[in-house]
């Protein structure tokens, strides 16, 4: 099969592939069509069925369908314009070719965080850290292939794995050069900042929010499970406990960002900029790697709030494979 990752505007687009949503739209002369988001392992693409005829069968969401059609480009991103779309049948496809994932490898990834924890130093912060991310095989199986959101950043699998250790590699050179920060307080808490997010997310391949995701959010579920844990701990100190869940309800930095709280202390202070900031850069890296190397304005990006293009750095690093 040709992989998402690899048409380019003008080819020819044939295959099959998830189909991750599909909307029925009217358009402004009151003409129906479909809006589709079709996935496979390597990214997703979005795609339009604008003539409804014969040649587009019966589909619905997450629906494997054979699809043709032709890659064109829609401020700055490769769209596909549908011709032809049948549901395909159980043994014309691999599922696993379709539920993308981090490109790092996760073991890797996980060994990395894993010393990160052991160098956590506060005995009480360290057992609570130990109990769900080294001790808890099954929690960390499960850690390892979940994602870190929907679709707007690290939406795949190992995301939660990636984003995580990058959010505590980045507080760890905070807390080295910066000695207002308690680097344990700080550790522990970009390693538990995102862990409502297990139950947020439903796995893949649909990776669609949960009751509880919907009805409470991944802010919320995660202070509660801090709260609860904390209370298992013998003599684990109050004020101690108090901090970290504040941390984790101020994560997001701004109340209008979801964040019941904002920080009020250094560490929610450098968490928040921390995940902010590998979102941000991950958003950005997910937009290039959806377009073509060119010096090109890529159109208004909602998730950035700005109109963006690739630096001249950038594309020589991307021609020599780097």
């Amino acid at each position: 099969m040709t992989y998402i990752e690899e048409y380019k505007e003008g080819n020819k687009f044939s295959g099959i592939y998830l189909c991750k949503s599909k909307q029925v739209l009217k358009t402004k002369a009151g003409k129906t069509y479909y809006s589709l988001l079709l996935q496979d392992k390597t990214g997703i693409i979005d795609a339009k069925v604008w003539e409804l005829n014969n040649g587009i069968d019966d589909f619905d969401s997450m629906d494997f369908i054979m699809t043709e059609g032709m890659v064109t480009t829609f401020q700055g991103s490769r769209q596909v314009n549908v011709s032809r779309i049948r549901k395909a049948q159980e043994g014309e496809y691999d599922a696993a070719e379709y539920i993308p994932a981090s490109k790092y490898d996760r073991e890797e990834m996980y060994a990395e965080l894993k010393k990160l924890v052991e160098s956590i130093k506060e005995p009480h912060l360290l057992k609570l850290a130990k109990k769900f991310y080294i001790d808890d095989d099954e929690f960390v199986q499960e850690f390892k292939s979940h994602s870190a959101a929907k679709s707007i950043h690290h939406g795949f699998v190992g995301g939660l794995l990636q984003h995580t250790l990058s959010v505590m590699k980045i507080c760890d050179f905070l807390a080295a050069n910066y000695p207002v920060l308690d680097r344990d307080l700080l550790l522990t808490a970009a390693l538990f900042h995102d862990i409502g997010k297990m139950w947020e997310l439903s796995e893949f391949p649909s990776n669609e929010y949960t009751d509880e995701g919907q009805l409470l959010g991944h802010i919320f579920l995660g202070a509660e499970l801090i709260g609860r844990e904390v209370a298992l701990i013998p003599d684990f100190p109050a004020v101690l406990a108090a901090e970290l869940r504040h941390c984790i309800l101020s994560h997001h930095g701004e109340l209008e960002f979801g964040s019941p709280k904002k920080p009020a202390i250094a560490e929610a202070v450098a968490l928040s900029f921390a995940d902010n900031l590998d979102a941000k850069l991950e958003t950005v890296t997910e937009v290039y790697d959806k377009s073509d190397p060119t010096l090109n304005w890529l159109g208004f990006q909602k998730t950035l709030d700005s109109n963006f293009r690739q630096s001249s750095g950038y594309l020589q690093k991307r021609k020599k494979g780097e």
